[in-house]
């Protein structure tokens, strides 16, 4: 009797190599072995018609709770600046015809159809709004569940110290599912580094879970940001469990300062997240991981009050992080897909991730030469498999997926 999540598919390619014939069992990869057209009793043959296979794709920074995707066209609201976007959007959640999990809904959707199997939102955690976002997408992280793997953080965007009351809200965020907690420029916006700190890293060894900070802050304050995080971990003992969101000072510093944090970042294991914006500094991909320092990419704002771009396509996101860091060699470009998938998928810790034999059968079809040329194209995603689950086709979700979503 044949499985939903367990098939063989047949005719497609990894990497540069001829067509093989990828067994699943029970959603996981069985065997990887010559390409067969046979059919064996009991089992569902996928034709993979000759398609590029490639390992799901990880989103490691998003904000699914401010999205308007699929909303009416809103012109860009705020001024230039942080704090303007900060204000702007409070000022207007409000006024948004759709409820956050319906916004956040049809962009996890989306991120599907496009080969994302995983992702780290950053949920606003706010004295107006309390813990609304929080439960709005703690009930989406269940009811996706089969479909995608869901890390959530909260996230105290109009800071810590300046905002009496958020330290406590941040400790019911956790104790209440977030898996990590969040911060945003001790100095630069919070004005406090020290409380700031005191209390992420507080929640954090209190409830056993992880910090992921956004470090927008360039020049001299972003290191003293960079480094006091660096010392705190190495203190509280949370070695591979902090990621610095953003990190803009690492790709503005003098060569002197990037080393010392590159060779400071790799023996605490502090991971960079980085959406590779393109009116911000960007940390030197290659020149971090040639130190041992991990970096993986996000899409960060897609479709919101803070940017009008965005379209949750992690190939994407690969294809503009190599532009501007100026690749353009097949292995520099595998580089920006690794950012996309494998990078991500250590840094947010998920096991199983990739094409060999024992893991996840959480992978994609495309029609390419070679990942770099995946990346490069961006291609339509023909088939998207989620632990052995086909549940899209050409970017669009199964009729069997929408079935279990509803």
């Amino acid at each position: 009797m044949a499985h939903e999540n367990s098939f063989q598919l047949q005719n497609v390619r990894i990497g540069s190599d001829p067509p093989v014939t990828v067994s699943v069992r029970d959603g996981v990869i069985a065997a990887i072995s010559e390409n067969t057209t046979d059919q064996p009793s009991g089992l569902t043959i996928i034709d993979g018609a000759d398609g590029l296979l490639l390992p799901a794709l990880v989103d490691g920074h998003m904000h699914v709770d401010k999205t308007l995707f699929g909303q009416p066209w809103l012109p860009y609201p705020a001024g230039p600046d942080r704090d303007s976007r900060i204000e702007t959007e409070k000022k207007l959640r409000g006024e948004f015809a759709a409820p956050v999990e319906e916004r956040a809904a049809a962009l996890l959707r989306q991120v599907i159809g496009v080969g994302t199997g995983a992702l780290r939102t950053h949920v606003d955690v706010d004295l107006p709004i309390g813990l609304d976002h929080m439960h709005a997408i703690l009930g989406l992280r269940d009811r996706f569940k089969d479909f995608l793997d869901i890390q959530i953080v909260a996230f105290p965007q109009s800071g810590i110290a300046r905002c009496p009351g958020m330290a406590d809200l941040l400790e019911a965020a956790v104790a209440e599912g977030a898996d990590l907690v969040g911060g945003i420029d001790p100095i630069g916006f919070d004005e406090n580094l020290t409380v700031h700190y005191d209390t992420i890293f507080g929640i954090a060894e209190r409830h056993g879970v992880g910090i992921d900070i956004h470090l927008h802050d360039a020049g001299p304050t972003g290191v003293e940001e960079l480094e006091a995080l660096i010392e705190r971990t190495r203190a509280a003992g949370l070695e591979g469990q902090v990621t610095a969101s953003h990190a803009f000072c690492v790709g503005g510093c003098d060569e002197r300062t990037f080393e010392r944090l590159a060779a400071a970042l790799a023996e605490t294991e502090i991971c960079i997240a980085t959406h590779g914006g393109g009116a911000s500094p960007l940390p030197p991909v290659k020149k971090l991981r040639e130190r041992g320092a991990s970096i993986f990419a996000g899409n960060d704002n897609i479709r919101d009050t803070w940017t009008p771009y965005g379209n949750g396509d992690m190939l994407e996101r690969a294809m503009l992080t190599a532009w501007r860091s100026g690749f353009r060699t097949d292995t520099d470009l595998e580089i920006a897909l690794d950012l996309a998938s494998g990078a991500g998928a250590k840094a947010l810790g998920l096991d199983g991730h990739g094409l060999d034999v024992g893991c996840a059968a959480d992978f994609f079809v495309v029609d390419a030469d070679t990942p770099a040329h995946a990346v490069a194209d961006r291609p339509v995603r023909r088939m998207v498999f989620k632990r052995g689950r086909l549940v899209a086709r050409d970017g669009t979700l199964t009729e069997a997926a929408e079935a279990g979503l509803r």
